[in-house]
């Protein structure tokens, strides 16, 4: 017999390409390469030291309509995330 609860199944990690999801997560993952490409990394482990164990913010966050041409900076990854901004809209 066919499985038919299809409620318990988990969604796939990645939003579907032509998404707006889609679309903000390369522009995150944009904004990472970009900043390990000019940065210096003396471990050789792919990622800018100045990078290492923080995350990259956007100054106008992607869920506010923002983009990588409106800045990003290298922020703590608690800082980052608190900020909670999918929830808040003000």
């Amino acid at each position: 017999m066919p499985y038919k609860n299809k409620a318990d199944r988990k969604s796939p990690k990645n939003p579907k390409v032509g998404t707006e999801g889609h679309r903000k997560r390369m522009e995150r993952q944009r904004a990472r390469r970009a900043l390990d490409k000019k940065g210096k990394d003396a471990n050789k482990d792919g990622r800018a030291d100045k990078r290492e164990g923080k995350d990259v913010g956007h100054k106008k966050a992607l869920s506010r309509g923002g983009s990588n041409k409106d800045g990003v900076r290298v922020e703590n990854r608690s800082s980052n995330r608190s900020k909670n901004l999918k929830k808040r809209k003000t």
